[in-house]
């Protein structure tokens, strides 16, 4: 197990210091330990504080050297010192020796256990050098990478290939699905795979065509096509991705499922959902990327405004009643989801989810994957859960009544109750459950916060630049006039070698409207969404593009992104 770095006077130092309250440093310790990480490394991945932040304050308190890893040869260190058993095990990385000393790298000076095994196990004695966590978590992953090149991601099988069984409309592919010399392919797929990770994308598209075949990846939400390989590999494509996803590569007629686990290195995999799509030319396979690392974000970091933020953190505290999370495909709902069930997850609680399919796994959580085919939906997980004592139910996507009057029901009998549906905001989610048939009092007396979202590219911040825009414009852009008078400087995406087209990243915008007894009214009296809405902003809630456009304000994106992912 590795070191959960715990060191008390690293602990007090960022309370010492006013860096932390202890508030955020017990969460980040109940963290750390949840996720058996250092306290360190848990206080960057949930951007409580920077890696640069936390070198800079130990260096100035211990008097530890402190080194650029960037500036340092990886390759240069000697394999004798590579005990790759305690590298995983302290997260510390030994760089150089100098006379009978071995330099340690490591993130936390306070961590003497990890100084003295190096010790031993070398018959050196271990001195500390301070690095920034990020960097030294970069070079961990390189010193422990496997041949991700190799055969090893998922052995092929050599005689499941050369049997595809091959039809009349399928003679073109004959001579390419015969299994043979299928090593360049194996290579070649592993390779955009790991291009994927390393650019960030979310989902990859392999499409067949009749003269073409492309290969785009999903990055910030736009498509972009990276490859173009000769149209006759189509078949060993398809064929060596349907077997690294134990899928049948001799059936082509009906759409499968599967999923690849690809290990990084020995600390770090990243799972692919894969679903093919039989098309006039050929499959078509969609893989999304399924990194949990997304479900260990801290709430505080997802986008959302102070006020929304403590809205969603007051109705996660409630012991009853339904949360609900709105927006198309793609719009980050999973994420808040899971950023909730984190939150949620303690040992104090009975946590089920239903999900189709299970995305994330999370320790603690007890996670059934929907299966129509036996029988298994939403509705009967659902009912099944209220037989197991749960204190916290997740549904996946509310589809049909009878599935809502379960939640419902749950909601209303002392359980917190967190799901989907895909509603363009939040006024509109009310108005679809009472169209499933929901009784508008039954809503009223369950439902404690909706919230609508959308995902919005971040604007680089190494090249974004102001974009001059008249007053009357940014008047019919939704501005209002207090906003103008105070200054608005928008800005536009210019582009350079650390993003794409201007943007790197994503962030979240959000319209949370909390129940309210005059809400609850006008569902009573058979309100509309627009009536809803306009009793909402009555109390203060920010729709989409109010929160949109105050992204804008933040020179957080652009007006243009805004415009892309919201409507006027």
């Amino acid at each position: 197990m590795p070191s959960t770095g715990l060191h008390l006077g690293l602990s007090t130092l960022f309370i010492r210091k006013g860096l932390l309250s202890e508030e955020q440093l017990a969460e980040a310790i109940a963290q750390s330990r949840k996720h058996k990480q250092s306290l360190v490394r848990t206080l960057v991945t949930i951007q409580l504080l920077s890696a640069r932040e936390v070198a800079d304050l130990c260096y100035e308190e211990y008097g530890t050297p402190l080194l650029d890893l960037n500036e340092f040869d990886i390759s240069a260190i000697p394999d004798e010192y590579l005990n790759k058993k305690l590298i995983e095990k302290h997260k510390c990385l030994p760089l150089f020796k100098r006379g009978n000393r071995l330099y340690i790298a490591t993130s936390d000076p306070t961590n003497i256990a990890a100084l003295e095994d190096f010790q031993f196990s070398a018959g050196l004695h271990a001195e500390a050098i301070l690095v920034e966590d990020d960097k030294l978590t970069k070079a961990l992953e390189t010193v422990l990478e496997e041949d991700i090149t190799a055969l090893d991601l998922s052995a092929i099988d050599e005689e499941a290939l050369a049997g595809i069984e091959v039809t009349d409309t399928d003679k073109r592919d004959e001579e390419l699905s015969d299994g043979k010399d299928d090593a360049p392919i194996v290579i070649y797929i592993n390779k955009i795979l790991t291009d994927a990770i390393r650019k960030g994308a979310s989902d990859l598209h392999f499409e067949p065509y009749e003269k073409r075949y492309r290969i785009r990846f999903r990055i910030d939400g736009i498509l972009q096509e990276v490859s173009e390989p000769p149209v006759n590999l189509s078949a060993r494509i398809s064929a060596r991705l349907k077997v690294m996803s134990k899928l049948d590569i001799a059936e082509r007629r009906v759409p499968q499922d599967g999923r690849i686990k690809m290990k990084m290195s020995r600390t770090k995999s990243i799972d692919f959902r894969v679903s093919t799509l039989p098309t006039i030319w050929g499959e078509k396979i969609v893989m999304r990327i399924l990194d949990s690392s997304s479900a260990q974000l801290g709430i505080e970091k997802l986008g959302y405004e102070d006020d929304q933020r403590l809205m969603y953190e007051e109705m996660l505290a409630k012991p009853q009643g339904m949360i609900l999370v709105t927006g198309p495909t793609g719009s980050g709902k999973t994420v808040s989801l899971y950023t909730g069930l984190n939150i949620l997850n303690t040992a104090e609680r009975n946590i089920s989810t239903a999900e189709d399919p299970v995305e994330i796994n999370l320790e603690g959580v007890n996670q059934v994957h929907i299966n129509l085919k036996a029988g298994l939906t939403f509705a009967s997980a659902l009912r099944s859960f209220l037989r197991q004592d749960p204190d916290v139910v997740m549904v996946g996507e509310i589809r049909d009544l009878e599935t809502a009057e379960i939640a419902i029901k749950a909601a209303q009998t002392g359980h917190l109750v967190l799901s989907t549906l895909h509603t363009n905001s939040a006024a509109e989610t009310l108005t679809r459950l009472i169209n499933m048939g929901v009784p508008g009092y039954n809503i009223a007396s369950s439902v404690n916060l909706i919230i609508a979202q959308r995902l919005s590219r971040r604007l680089c911040q190494h090249c974004k630049a102001p974009e001059e825009i008249p007053t009357d414009e940014l008047l019919k852009l939704g501005f209002s006039q207090t906003q103008i008078d105070a200054g608005i400087t928008p800005y536009k995406p210019v582009g350079c070698e650390h993003c794409t087209a201007g943007y790197k990243g994503r962030v979240g915008i959000y319209e949370v409207m909390k129940m309210s007894d005059e809400i609850a009214r006008t569902i009573m009296e058979g309100g509309n969404s627009l009536q809803i809405l306009k009793q909402a902003k009555v109390q203060g809630m920010r729709d989409l593009r109010d929160s949109g456009l105050l992204k804008v304000t933040q020179g957080v994106t652009s007006i243009a992104e805004i415009n892309r992912v919201t409507s006027f």
